[in-house]
């Protein structure tokens, strides 16, 4: 669905609206206008939608002169919180105060059903308020103001404990609901373009898988790709492919996760309704898969929202694509949810495109090799066998016994050669045996699929006999560290070069032998506190293997950019 787009009018109607609630007030009120003024141009910078909802908490509390804000984002069935960003609650205590606050209870929740502003001096003794949870902090002053995008009601913006210790006055209530104004128009075009990035993304997730399938390979590898690019589009705990089974479940084939050894193979059976809906082509949304009845796997306690899509097109059903969150995540939004079910008909089509692929170049070698078979027993036997019957007429005339005697060698040998012809004829008339891509064709796979997204593709290099000498279960996660490599270079680098290198001829310190993966790009390199979740999995993936993982200056000018180094023993 597409979201509106902004009305000038209602901007302009918004600015009226907080121009005019300023009129007729105090010379106090008055003087504090300047900073509301410069409260509000804080609130419009930026785009991105959690940096808008952190920058308003921050700007209310400094504007009113509170301890504690945050802003409660009400879910699109408008009965709880989707979303809950603080301002003022230190890391640890988060952490010990534990899940947040869902808004179907106490005085949040009696604010999403009543938008109205509250002001009171001690909300535990507000008949609404359910009280705190242990290791919460104290809190008795309170304001609440709704925020409205586009005249609907986004949230609510709530301050707590004024800093001098007193209450909230009628000066804070107005300044609050001016910037609340300005954080709705501030919002809606942060979630306009939150959901222009969001689809450009899943447009590109697509486009990656469709180029990654039609480059040819196994199914299996084009299975594992599809898993790969739906957990990081959905930012998912875990993104499963699962395919019919002969009974009528599911069976899952192929895990992107942290952990996916123990998901492999595991199998919903047939009386499960979920399987009955995505076997029929329906979609399935789950809301906490831990508490969900009709999950009925043992791998559902570990997960909250999900998404369940059929991976279908032209009527046909080929599997299904679960996209599962972990416990406590947010659920997957209007937008989300029709966003993957599209990505998930895209991979779909992609997988029969892929399939249809590899049947016609199938088709093609069964020809060459029938081609090949003929020949072999129309021309090449034949030749043999003429060739047979003249060295036995030679044989015959010959009257030097050792003459006689080698000729007869000869042609014995040309009949074991014709027999041997023959059995390479019946072998090339029976169907292949389908052998797994090798790791090189693998790599240049993966370095195909990114340069989509990149816009250009990553030099590469092969040092030693990387098929030959790098084991599948090493090849696979190297595969996987590549891709993890790759796609932190283009979400986050911004870089114009990048260069690949997987080198089979490396050796550990300890003097074992091993293969080195590469990864180095020119771009703005890793920033200080920023988010090292990708280099953790790279570090997990490589010591779970015996191997190592890190990371250090890139190949711009002056060491600029990152170089990302994964090994692991053959």
């Amino acid at each position: 669905m597409a979201e509106p787009e902004p009305d000038p009018q209602d901007s302009l109607d918004a600015a009226t609206q907080a121009a005019r609630s300023l009129q007729g007030l105090s010379a106090e009120l008055t003087a504090r206008v300047p900073q509301l003024l410069e409260a509000m141009r804080s609130v419009g910078t930026g785009l991105e939608l959690h940096s808008t909802l952190d920058r308003i908490c921050a700007t209310a509390a400094e504007l009113a002169h509170a301890r504690y804000a945050a802003i409660g984002v009400v879910d699109e069935a408008g009965e709880g919180l989707a979303d809950f960003v603080t301002h003022g609650v230190p890391d640890d205590v988060a952490r010990a105060i534990g899940r947040r606050p869902d808004g179907h209870r106490g005085l949040l929740g009696a604010l999403i059903h009543d938008p109205e502003p509250v002001r009171l001096a001690d909300l535990t003794g507000d008949p609404r308020s359910a009280g705190f949870p242990a290791g919460h902090p104290r809190m008795r002053s309170f304001l609440g103001v709704p925020i409205r995008v586009q005249g609907e009601v986004f949230g609510n913006l709530y301050l707590t404990e004024k800093q001098d210790g007193g209450e909230f006055s009628d000066y804070d209530l107005h300044m609050v609901r001016v910037l609340a104004t300005e954080a709705g128009i501030a919002i809606g075009n942060a979630r306009l373009y939150e959901a222009a990035r969001q689809r450009e993304r899943w447009i590109d997730g697509s486009v990656a898988v469709t180029t990654a399938l039609l480059s040819g390979g196994d199914a299996d590898d084009a299975l594992s790709v599809v898993a790969e690019q739906a957990r990081r589009l959905a930012d998912a705990a875990a993104g499963i492919v699962l395919l019919p089974t002969e009974d009528g479940g599911l069976e899952i084939v192929a895990v992107s996760a942290d952990d996916p050894s123990d998901s492999l193979g595991v199998i919903i059976p047939a009386r499960s309704t979920v399987v009955a809906k995505l076997l029929a082509g329906e979609a399935v949304f789950i809301d906490d898969s831990a508490t969900d009845s009709r999950m009925v796997t043992r791998l559902a306690g570990r997960f909250g929202p999900s998404m369940l899509l059929p991976l279908q097109s032209g009527g046909r059903v080929l599997g299904a694509l679960a996209t599962p969150r972990a416990r406590g995540a947010r659920p997957f939004s209007r937008t989300e949810r029709t966003l993957a079910t599209q990505f998930a008909a895209q991979a779909a089509l992609a997988l029969m495109m892929a399939e249809a692929q590899r049947d016609r170049e199938r088709l093609a070698v069964y020809e060459d090799r029938d081609r090949i078979a003929r020949d072999l027993h129309d021309l090449v036997i034949q030749r043999l066998f003429a060739t047979g019957m003249m060295l036995e007429s030679a044989q015959r005339r010959s009257v030097v016994p050792e003459v006689r005697t080698g000729v007869g060698r000869a042609v014995d040998e040309l009949d074991v050669t014709i027999q041997e012809i023959r059995t390479a004829i019946f072998a090339l008339q029976q169907e292949p045996a389908e052998a797994p891509s090798g790791l090189r064709t693998r790599v240049l796979r993966e370095i195909n699929m990114a340069a989509v997204p990149l816009g250009f593709k990553p030099s590469h290099r092969f040092l030693g006999a990387v098929d030959a000498l790098v084991g599948e279960l090493t090849g696979k996660n190297l595969v996987a560290a590549l891709r993890e490599a790759l796609s932190n270079a283009f979400r986050h680098a911004g870089a114009s070069v990048i260069d690949v290198v997987v080198d089979a001829t490396a050796v550990l310190p300890d003097g074992r032998a091993a293969v080195r993966l590469t990864v180095s790009d020119d771009g703005v390199g890793i920033p200080e506190g920023g988010r090292r979740s990708g280099l953790r999995n790279l570090a997990r993936r490589a010591e779970s293997l015996g191997g190592a993982s890190w990371f250090g200056p890139g190949i711009g000018e002056d060491g600029g950019g990152t170089t990302v180094v994964w090994e692991a023993p053959l």
